[in-house]
């Protein structure tokens, strides 16, 4: 009985140094997966770490925004194991080895600051894509007044921001209007945050966001001191109904699921990898996230996939796991 109760006692340290837990890592080796990139996933790669570590505490996360080029760059010279991506690779960036899986769907919206002295004509009327274009790449218009043929005597100038970083939301914002992102001319800021903090402290600015740097994430509400400018997608001079889906985060992720909001401007996200990773542990990740991680797709301000990509996306993964679904 004594060596019975030894034996138990043994067992319960052994326990508890190690880490109890229903992980099927029974080894309780520690598993570190580094990530870099995007700005519109980071939230949602948030989310996910912290859900993955409740059923895996061996895993480990190091998690960085930087933007979509800086992901694609640290996964390609080997400084991060995952890239956060949001735009389409290009065919040149498919050849140098580039493995990707899409996760879900996001957009990115133009900005402006609500004190715009136009702002109500912007409401009404929005703004066509070659308006768009010649803002952005030609800085004509050089006055809201101008925009609207209204001669003040105080000219609004058009402040453009646009973002210094090599971004999947500024790569997608210029493929709405036919451009890159080298096209866009106005103020370098680095990072989501840094334009959509620009444009508020500017009364004549404009830029482009990441959903989720426009719209509240808790309330639905579009976030204090940035206002949407509505695009004329059909071009008529005015903002029908149809086109009037921008009032709170739940309006807009349904116009995005509805196929109302052009894409680009709205696209998918994605994770890289530098060739198709062997680590079973990004993997065994990647895979959660398609399937039981997806319940945090809508709660978290994105769009999910349909059944069908998503299928696509495992079939991708399964060669290796022998995942059946």
């Amino acid at each position: 009985m004594k060596k019975q109760t030894i034996l138990l006692l043994a067992i319960l340290f052994s326990c508890i140094a190690n880490g109890c837990n229903n992980s099927d890592n029974q080894s309780g080796e520690q598993v570190s997966i580094s990530v870099s990139g995007a700005f519109a996933l980071y939230p949602l790669m948030q989310q996910w770490a912290d859900a993955y570590q409740k059923i895996h505490p061996e895993v480990r996360f190091d998690i960085q925004a930087g933007g979509a080029g800086k992901g694609l760059t640290d996964v390609m010279i080997g400084s991060v194991d995952v890239g956060m991506f949001s735009r389409e690779l290009t065919n040149v960036e498919k050849a140098k080895g580039v493995w990707w899986i899409a996760l879900c769907k996001d957009a990115v919206l133009p900005t402006v600051n609500p004190h715009n002295a136009y702002m109500e004509m912007l409401q009404l009327r929005g703004l066509k894509k070659e308006e768009f274009n010649t803002i952005f790449t030609a800085h004509y218009p050089s006055t809201w007044d101008s925009i609207f043929k209204i001669n003040n005597v105080q000219k609004h100038p058009i402040n453009v921001y646009t973002r210094a970083d090599a971004a999947g939301a500024a790569e997608s914002w210029a493929e709405y209007f036919g451009k890159h992102q080298d096209d866009i001319k106005g103020i370098g800021v680095s990072g989501d945050p840094g334009v959509a903090e620009a444009v508020k402290k500017d009364i004549n600015g404009i830029g482009y966001n990441n959903t989720l740097f426009v719209y509240d994430i808790k309330t639905g509400d579009k976030i204090p001191g940035l206002e949407i400018i509505p695009i004329d997608i059909n071009g008529n001079g005015r903002i029908d109904a149809d086109e009037n889906f921008y009032k709170d985060l739940s309006t807009f992720q349904q116009a995005l699921k509805d196929g109302k909001y052009p894409s680009p401007p709205s696209r998918n996200l994605y994770f890289l990898t530098r060739g198709r990773t062997q680590n079973k542990a990004i993997l065994e990740f990647f895979e959660w996230a398609l399937t039981t991680g997806q319940q945090y797709v809508s709660g978290a301000g994105y769009l999910p996939l349909t059944k069908e990509v998503i299928d696509e996306q495992l079939k991708k993964i399964a060669p290796e796991l022998q995942y059946e679904h």
